[in-house]
Formats: structure tokens, C-alpha cells, sequence
């Protein structure tokens, strides 16, 4: 059988540098693409489009969906005022993840949200988000650009539980301040930091394919039975 198309997300910025040049660029974190490959998975990159009508025709050639992390969702989003610790907004790339999420949703295409991935699968379903979490290193990292790992409880039962071999708690590697506030339509909290509750998982049960969210950076470490898990279900039904 031919390895899963996997389509992941990526960041839109004004100025990367490499080299002698610094231009506008699409990118993406080299973990994310390696973590994919690792799992069994063909990577296929996904940068914003213009047309988030899109969407369909892009999801219609690929098998799953990683949607990644990256920088704060626009509050306007889901009808909130910007606080005062909210990064700037960024339009293009809210309403491409947006349409992919709900396209992939719609189709019941496999899906693993991660981080910024999670709270825009909430978002999509109507739910909101807490906009700046306490400054803890459990939340933020011990340092700008370091993740650090904390420990979460899956809700045993759960697809969460399932993939992690019902393990009563694990540790995760972290780095985020914005987080699941009331939950969207359908979707369940399936794992919680042990230090606040904070919602670090998200399902759809009842639904008939695999939508997981998680708000913690698989691609950070070394454990990869959430990817495993996305590309075996990526696998199983094909969508090509």
C-alpha cells in the first residue's frame, strides 16, 4: 500500500532570511515534516492561499491533515476583543486553517490540530479562547523558544487514551499562553494539565473518522504514536 498524502499547514512570514536573502516566505518547522516521514507518511506542505475556497480541491488529493502551530488566532474569530497580551492578527493564514479544518471536518478526513491547530479546530466549531494563560513555565516554556515539558492526564476511554496506551498521565513538550476556553459544538476536553486543568486535548466523539486535538508539540519530541496514529487512519481510508 502506498504510504498517506499528509497535508500540513504552514506559517506565512513577511521576512525569513537564509543565505543572502530575506523575503516573504511560506515555512514550516523541519520536525513537523520529519515527524510525518517517521510515521509512515508522505509530507506535503500546505502555505495559505488566497482563496480559502480552496480548500476542497486541495484536501481532495491528500489522505489526512496536520494543522500546526504558530502564532495567536485572530479573537475577531470568534467574536472577542483583542487583550492586551494577543499577538498581531494574521488573516490570511486564520481563514486558509479555518477552511482546511472545516473542509477536512466535513469530508471526515483524518485530522491532528496541534497547538495553534487545536484552538482553531475549537474555533471552528463555535467555541472560544482564553487569550493569555498565566506566565508559568508549564505553559510558556522556561525560555523564549524552549519547549518544556509538563505533565497531562488522558480521560480514559478516549481516542487521547487509546493512542497513548491508556497511560494515567504523560509528559508533553509545551510552549504556548492561549488555550481552550468554552468548548465548540461537539467536542469533548480529553486531556487536562495536571498542574491547572487546562484543556490540553480535544475530540469529536461519535464521529466516524479520526479528529484529534492537542495543545502540546508532539513534533518536539521523540514520541510519535499521535502521527502514527493519524497516518494509519490516513492509510486505512485512503482518499485518493
Amino acid at each position: 500500500m502506498a504510504p498517506p498524502l499528509i497535508g500540513l499547514t504552514t506559517y506565512l512570514e513577511p521576512g525569513a532570511r537564509w543565505g543572502d536573502w530575506q523575503l516573504p516566505a511560506a515555512l514550516l518547522p523541519a520536525a513537523y515534516h520529519r515527524m510525518a516521514q517517521r510515521a509512515g507518511a508522505r509530507a506535503v506542505l500546505l502555505p495559505p492561499d488566497e482563496d480559502p475556497d480552496a480548500a476542497a480541491d486541495a484536501l481532495s488529493r491528500l489522505d489526512g491533515l496536520v494543522t500546526v502551530g504558530g502564532p495567536d488566532v485572530d479573537p475577531s474569530r470568534y467574536g472577542a476583543a483583542r487583550g492586551p497580551h494577543t499577538g498581531p492578527g494574521h488573516p490570511e493564514r486564520d481563514a486558509w486553517e479555518l477552511a482546511l479544518t472545516r473542509e477536512a471536518l466535513a469530508r471526515r478526513m483524518p485530522l491532528l490540530a496541534i497547538c495553534r491547530g487545536m484552538q482553531l479546530l475549537n474555533v471552528a466549531r463555535g467555541g472560544t479562547l482564553v487569550q493569555h494563560l498565566p506566565d508559568t513555565a508549564a505553559h510558556r516554556g522556561a525560555a523564549p523558544g524552549v519547549f518544556t515539558p509538563h505533565e497531562i492526564a488522558p480521560v480514559p476511554g478516549t481516542l487521547l487514551a487509546k493512542v497513548l496506551e491508556e497511560a494515567a498521565t504523560v509528559a508533553v513538550p509545551t510552549y504556548h499562553h492561549q488555550a481552550v476556553d468554552t468548548l465548540g459544538e461537539g467536542l469533548v476536553g480529553t486531556g487536562h494539565a495536571l498542574h491547572d486543568g487546562t484543556v490540553e486535548a480535544l475530540e469529536l466523539p461519535g464521529a466516524d473518522h479520526f479528529v484529534l486535538g492537542v495543545q502540546w508539540h508532539p513534533e518536539a519530541g521523540d514520541d510519535l504514536r499521535l502521527m502514527t496514529a493519524l497516518s494509519t487512519a490516513a492509510a486505512t481510508g485512503l482518499n485518493r
